[in-house]
């Protein structure tokens, strides 16, 4: 089985600056984009999360299950 093919710039700019990729215009949402972390819309905002892969939500569970332990200590 190969692995598909990295994505060329222009291809990840154009997934990036399509607005169907973009839930409520903050959460960034590709199946097809295999990377996790995408700048954000403004770049200077940082990065956010790729939504539509499922280790984001494995990342943002155990974020928030950690915060909740460490609060109720």
């Amino acid at each position: 089985m190969q692995s598909p093919e990295k994505p060329s710039k222009e291809i990840i700019e154009m997934w990036h600056k399509d607005p169907n990729n973009w839930k409520l215009g903050l959460f960034y949402f590709n199946n097809n984009d295999n990377r996790i972390f995408v700048s954000k819309r403004i770049s200077m905002l940082g990065m956010t999360f790729n939504f539509a892969k499922p280790i984001t939500w494995i990342i943002m569970a155990t974020l928030i299950l950690l915060i909740v332990l460490f609060l109720n200590k």
